[in-house]
């Protein structure tokens, strides 16, 4: 008779949730000092987060293969040991150039992390507490988003930029640690090693309408999350502001309303559907990044907290989405939404730079809001058959 190993704690999907995440924004709030000491621009010094959201977009199908392959509880102990390398080759980048190869290794790592971590939920998780499992997780991303933007810009304050990447690598190392001793081998994992299966699962998932609908909203949402914050710091860095990177990264703080808004879109979208959660999410974007045209810091913070909160709810719609819409090959679906969600953040690394170069701040709020209003109608029509009861 097979004993099955104890389910790990749900905080467990939060805590390693919020230690993956530390790495991916941590750098924005730098942005300012980097640019200084490169003497690049606003779309070229971007780029540091943008290496990192576009390694994950062309790693997440391939992780996804992986942990279909070779079980999803290794592949996110190895990512957390791998990933204290390269935090540890950006302190000693002598170039951007250089920073940004180490970034981008941070990028292909980082995958490993998420994409099977969601599978490993999606299995191993009785049905009744898949649902809390995953809203966990998602509020610990939302945290760790938060905490890397924040203390990145805490520690360079006094210490400068090279300080933030030797925190990246203490805290990957204790998300090995976490995730070797807390995550139970599978019970229900089988390995899909036979390339016709895996060719046979993404022509499957390429077919699936609302799962491509899913990828387009992801791709949108953090093209304007993404657009919004490599911008803002650039923003508020210039007078009339002048603010330090310890300031700019208080500002992140607004990225703590998502700890409070994510659970609470749990019972919304199991009482009416991710459709309608992502139509109020888009609803709260638009409004807070309008918002932000103001002049006043004070708005201009109500506005970014309202911005993000909708692009948090509106993640936890599409995560809920793709959980719905797909059976088999999970790490690969999984691996698909990634991918577009994370090609979106390397897009707006890039286009919103041109765009508060060439425009200003209101150039990078036309052009967020328009990834917005269009990730709203995408989920609109691409949910409306087969994802809305």
């Amino acid at each position: 008779m097979t004993v099955r190993a104890a389910a790990p704690h749900p905080l467990l999907f939060a805590a390693l949730g919020t230690l993956v995440f530390l790495n991916v924004y941590a750098p924005q709030s730098l942005l300012p000092v980097l640019a200084r000491e490169y003497g690049a621009g606003a779309a070229e010094v971007g780029f540091v987060v943008g290496a990192t959201t576009l390694a994950m977009a062309l790693a997440s199908p391939l992780v996804g293969v992986l942990a279909d392959a070779v079980g999803r509880r290794r592949v996110v102990v190895w990512a957390f040991a791998l990933l204290t390398i390269p935090a540890v080759l950006a302190v000693f980048a002598p170039t951007l150039a250089s920073l940004n190869a180490a970034r981008f290794a941070q990028g292909l790592l980082i995958p490993g992390v998420m994409v099977a971590l969601n599978a490993y939920v999606a299995e191993e998780v009785l049905p009744g507490g898949r649902a809390r499992a995953l809203t966990l997780y998602v509020t610990g991303t939302v945290l760790g988003g938060f905490l890397g933007r924040f203390l990145a810009g805490l520690v360079a304050a006094p210490w400068g930029w090279h300080a933030a990447f030797w925190l990246l690598a203490l805290t990957s190392l204790s998300g090995f640690v976490l995730a070797r001793a807390g995550l139970p081998a599978e019970q229900h994992f089988t390995p899909q090693r036979d390339v016709r299966i895996v060719l046979a699962g993404l022509s499957a998932h390429l077919r699936n309408r609302a799962l491509l609908a899913t990828c387009a909203v992801g791709f949108l949402i953090l093209f304007t999350l993404v657009g919004l914050f490599n911008t803002l710091t650039l923003r508020l860095a210039a007078a009339p502001y002048g603010l330090n990177t310890a300031q700019t990264g208080l500002i992140f703080a607004v990225y703590l309303l998502g700890v409070v808004i994510t659970p609470v879109a749990g019972p919304l979208l199991a009482l009416r559907g991710p459709r309608i959660a992502l139509l109020t999410a888009v609803g709260a974007s638009l409004t807070g990044l309008l918002l932000t045209l103001a002049a006043p810091l004070p708005l201009i913070i109500v506005g970014v907290a309202a911005g993000a909160c909708g692009v948090f709810l509106a993640q936890s719609a599409a995560l809920n989405a793709v959980q719905r819409e797909v059976t088999r090959a999970r790490s690969l679906a999984s691996g698909l939404y990634h991918a577009a969600y994370y090609g979106g953040g390397a897009a707006a690394s890039i286009l919103a730079g041109h765009a508060y170069e060439g425009g200003g701040w209101p150039s990078v709020v036309l052009l967020v809001t328009g990834s917005m209003a269009l990730a709203g109608v995408v989920g609109l029509l691409g949910w409306r058959k087969t994802v809305l009861h």
